[in-house]
Protein backbone atom coordinates (compact mmCIF):
# COMPACT_ATOMS: atom_id res chain seq x y z
CA UNK A 1 0.00 0.00 0.00
CA UNK A 2 2.80 2.15 1.05
CA UNK A 3 5.55 0.85 -0.26
CA UNK A 4 6.42 3.22 -3.70
CA UNK A 5 5.16 6.44 -1.68
CA UNK A 6 7.63 9.07 -0.46
CA UNK A 7 7.96 9.64 3.29
CA UNK A 8 9.02 12.70 5.04
CA UNK A 9 9.89 13.24 8.79
CA UNK A 10 7.75 15.55 10.83
CA UNK A 11 9.33 17.28 14.11
CA UNK A 12 7.57 19.71 16.53
CA UNK A 13 9.34 22.40 17.80
CA UNK A 14 8.34 24.94 20.86
CA UNK A 15 10.17 28.25 18.85
CA UNK A 16 9.42 27.95 15.23
CA UNK A 17 12.44 30.94 14.31
CA UNK A 18 15.00 28.51 16.74
CA UNK A 19 14.34 25.92 15.09
CA UNK A 20 14.95 27.62 11.67
CA UNK A 21 18.16 28.84 12.66
CA UNK A 22 19.29 25.53 13.67
CA UNK A 23 17.91 23.52 10.88
CA UNK A 24 18.89 26.45 8.32
CA UNK A 25 22.00 27.56 9.56
CA UNK A 26 23.68 24.92 12.06
CA UNK A 27 22.87 22.14 9.61
CA UNK A 28 22.81 24.21 6.15
CA UNK A 29 19.32 22.77 5.29
CA UNK A 30 18.14 24.12 2.64
CA UNK A 31 14.42 25.66 2.84
CA UNK A 32 11.73 23.73 0.64
CA UNK A 33 8.69 25.17 -0.65
CA UNK A 34 6.31 24.87 2.11
CA UNK A 35 6.69 28.07 4.57
CA UNK A 36 3.06 28.29 6.11
CA UNK A 37 2.29 29.70 9.37
CA UNK A 38 3.90 27.91 12.22
CA UNK A 39 5.64 25.13 9.48
CA UNK A 40 8.37 25.16 7.51
CA UNK A 41 9.97 22.58 5.46
CA UNK A 42 13.73 21.99 4.20
CA UNK A 43 15.14 19.61 1.25
CA UNK A 44 17.43 16.71 2.56
CA UNK A 45 18.13 14.74 -0.12
CA UNK A 46 15.27 13.18 -2.18
CA UNK A 47 12.89 13.79 0.61
CA UNK A 48 11.78 16.44 3.06
CA UNK A 49 12.19 17.45 7.05
CA UNK A 50 8.62 19.21 8.28
CA UNK A 51 9.29 21.44 11.27
CA UNK A 52 6.27 22.54 12.71
CA UNK A 53 5.42 24.84 15.57
CA UNK A 54 3.61 22.87 18.54
CA UNK A 55 2.83 24.02 22.27
CA UNK A 56 3.18 20.28 23.67
CA UNK A 57 6.54 19.74 22.35
CA UNK A 58 7.44 16.07 24.19
CA UNK A 59 10.63 14.76 22.77
CA UNK A 60 10.64 11.04 22.39
CA UNK A 61 13.89 8.30 23.46
CA UNK A 62 14.51 7.56 19.97
CA UNK A 63 15.43 9.02 16.72
CA UNK A 64 13.54 11.71 15.33
CA UNK A 65 15.13 12.36 12.09
CA UNK A 66 18.32 9.80 10.40
CA UNK A 67 20.30 10.45 7.31
CA UNK A 68 22.21 7.93 5.99
CA UNK A 69 25.68 10.26 4.96
CA UNK A 70 27.59 7.65 3.71
CA UNK A 71 31.39 7.80 4.28
CA UNK A 72 30.50 11.74 5.30
CA UNK A 73 30.13 11.07 9.01
CA UNK A 74 33.19 12.16 10.16
CA UNK A 75 33.30 15.12 8.45
CA UNK A 76 29.69 16.44 9.54
CA UNK A 77 30.50 15.14 13.08
CA UNK A 78 33.36 17.84 12.87
CA UNK A 79 31.55 20.49 11.10
CA UNK A 80 28.98 19.97 13.80
CA UNK A 81 31.30 20.30 16.93
CA UNK A 82 32.58 23.06 15.07
CA UNK A 83 29.47 25.01 15.17
CA UNK A 84 28.63 24.54 18.92
CA UNK A 85 26.26 20.85 18.50
CA UNK A 86 27.39 18.31 21.02
CA UNK A 87 27.50 14.90 19.55
CA UNK A 88 25.43 12.52 22.24
CA UNK A 89 27.45 9.59 23.70
CA UNK A 90 26.03 5.98 23.72
CA UNK A 91 28.52 3.96 25.69
CA UNK A 92 25.80 1.23 26.12
CA UNK A 93 25.98 0.70 22.54
CA UNK A 94 29.03 -1.47 22.86
CA UNK A 95 30.70 0.31 20.25
CA UNK A 96 34.01 2.68 20.06
CA UNK A 97 33.90 6.21 20.03
CA UNK A 98 36.15 8.83 19.73
CA UNK A 99 34.98 12.59 19.16
CA UNK A 100 31.31 11.89 19.81
CA UNK A 101 31.69 9.28 16.64
CA UNK A 102 30.42 5.70 17.54
CA UNK A 103 32.10 3.04 15.45
CA UNK A 104 31.82 -0.46 14.29
CA UNK A 105 33.93 -2.06 11.19
CA UNK A 106 32.65 0.22 8.77
CA UNK A 107 29.55 1.87 10.30
CA UNK A 108 30.30 5.37 11.85
CA UNK A 109 27.32 7.07 13.69
CA UNK A 110 26.26 10.34 15.48
CA UNK A 111 23.70 11.86 17.71
CA UNK A 112 22.77 15.08 18.46
CA UNK A 113 19.54 16.94 19.52
CA UNK A 114 18.31 20.03 18.35
CA UNK A 115 16.86 23.05 20.80
CA UNK A 116 13.80 21.00 21.97
CA UNK A 117 15.74 17.86 22.37
CA UNK A 118 14.56 15.78 19.23
CA UNK A 119 17.10 13.49 19.06
CA UNK A 120 18.61 13.60 15.31
CA UNK A 121 20.70 10.94 13.55
CA UNK A 122 23.48 10.43 11.18
CA UNK A 123 25.03 7.02 9.98
CA UNK A 124 27.39 5.66 7.32
CA UNK A 125 24.57 3.48 5.95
Amino acid sequence: MLRDKTSSAIVAVSDLDRAKRFYGETLGLTPGDEDMDGVTSYKTGDSSLVVYQSDGVRPGSGNAVAWGAGGDVEAIAGDLRAKGVKLKEYPEMGLTIENGVHRDGDFRGIWFKDPDGNILHVNSM
